[in-house]
């Protein structure tokens, strides 16, 4: 355990120095850019003393950006529209909607292809070239089509979610229903038993570790799917709307502090999925080999 924790430390302590050194390079470059337009002198002195305070820095630095949580998350109500709570919630909601129609739309795929050969042939060649269609590119075809017959909010997120959260789910899910024992399932059609048995008493329970891994990867996705959602559609809250209205003010702190809300959002959830897996696991009797 202190080893673990060491290592966090260190690693931490490596990531936060390599942040300053290039915030010095950047906002020092930026510095002498701007002084020398204006034919003023400068020296490095001066220059190391300003990067760190510069307005609009092109890389802030970590305590820039800690002042801007600590402004944004302690020092505003939740209910304000300039606390990154507030935004993380209203992604939040979009990520675990999103979350859930991508499960269980990836269950049904992977039940489907394992019991019906032709839905494999026909079916996987899609699921596949689904994913190589940039985010970027149907995000907005979604919400306008969706828009058009007046759905709007978080169902158009939701469904953003759902596209990049199904298709780990389904490939997992594959391969976890067809990784039982063959001779399992030979014991159980000679206790006659019928597909349903075998299905939730032998594929099911092989299947379920492949199911928390993948869960891991689409709570994760969904997360992305909904920021990535809340750009094109303008929307007014959201960690999304919050990277897109830094981007447009020059707000780079703001920028930052929410990518790193999101991202200890990510973890968190993430977090939660494993820990649903353990308690599994701990049922199954297998926690000592997790």
């Amino acid at each position: 355990m202190k080893q673990k924790i060491f290592s966090f430390v260190s690693v931490f302590a490596i990531v936060i120095a390599v942040w300053y050194l290039a915030a010095l390079l950047m906002n020092g470059n930026q510095l002498i850019n701007n002084l020398e337009r204006k034919n003023q002198s400068w020296t490095y002195q001066q220059i190391i003393a300003g990067a760190y305070d510069v307005k609009r820095p092109m890389l802030p630095a970590p305590h820039q950006v800690g002042q801007e949580l600590i402004k944004s998350i302690i020092d505003r109500p939740v209910t304000s529209k300039r606390s990154l709570i507030y935004h993380a919630q209203i992604t939040l909601n979009s990520t675990l909607l999103g979350f859930v129609f991508g499960s269980l739309l990836g269950i049904l795929i992977a039940v489907g292809i394992v019991h019906n050969k032709t839905l494999e042939s026909s079916l996987m060649p899609w699921v596949i070239a689904s994913q190589t269609i940039p985010i970027l590119a149907i995000a907005p075809m979604i919400v306008v089509v969706l828009g058009a017959i007046n759905i709007t909010g978080v169902i158009p997120k939701a469904i953003i979610s759902m596209y990049l959260s199904f298709f780990p789910v389904t490939i997992a899910m594959v391969k976890g229903l067809r990784s039982s024992d063959k001779l399992h399932e030979e014991l159980m059609h000679t206790y006659s038993a019928t597909a349903k048995d075998i299905f939730w008493k032998l594929r099911w329970y092989s299947a379920q570790p492949y199911l928390f891994a993948s869960l891991k990867v689409a709570i994760a996705a969904a997360l992305v799917g909904a920021i990535v959602a809340e750009l094109p559609t303008g929307a007014q809250g959201g960690l999304g709307a919050r990277l897109l209205s830094g981007s447009y003010y020059g707000q780079t702190e703001q920028i930052w502090s929410a990518l790193i809300v999101a991202a200890t959002l990510g973890s968190i959830l993430v977090w939660l999925v494993g820990i649903a897996e353990r308690v599994l696991l701990r049922r199954r009797g297998e926690l000592d080999h997790a």
